[in-house]
């Protein structure tokens, strides 16, 4: 098991910001040519998704349909910090994603990116990344 960590600076509350070079640069790293890939988000605020990378109405997209589902405020939120929000959405998208290895290189669709998920930024954040052969 190969244990990497990096940082990412978000520049806005929600925002999904493509990791897949970083990830990519892990796998390279611990030298595995097959196995699996966990990205990890130790975060409550944040998350971690694969999809789209090739039209960046995705991204606008998702994150439109989460705050249309999740508004920021309601009046049923008790959390004191006021990002209740924050803490479903980072629930719904999920804080890790496995990705299997193939050939040194992970087993990603065509149109696929690892995206670190924003959701009460901007700050800086960590993320995990485990390689397994």
């Amino acid at each position: 098991m190969h244990n990497t960590t990096f940082d990412v600076r978000t520049s806005g509350r929600d925002q999904m910001i493509d990791i897949t070079p970083q990830v990519a640069e892990a796998i390279r790293d611990a030298g595995v040519v097959s196995g699996q890939v966990t990205v990890y988000i130790p975060h409550t605020t944040a998350g971690v998704t694969i999809n789209e990378n090739a039209d960046p109405d995705v991204i606008h997209d998702m994150l439109a349909a989460l705050d249309k589902a999740i508004p920021w405020r309601e009046s049923f939120y008790q959390h004191a910090e006021g990002n209740s929000a924050a803490h479903v959405k980072s629930s719904m998208v999920g804080c890790s994603a496995i990705v299997p290895i193939v050939g040194g290189r992970m087993a990603l669709g065509t149109w696929q990116s690892v995206f670190f998920c924003e959701f009460d930024g901007p700050r800086s954040r960590r993320v995990i990344v485990s390689v397994a052969d």
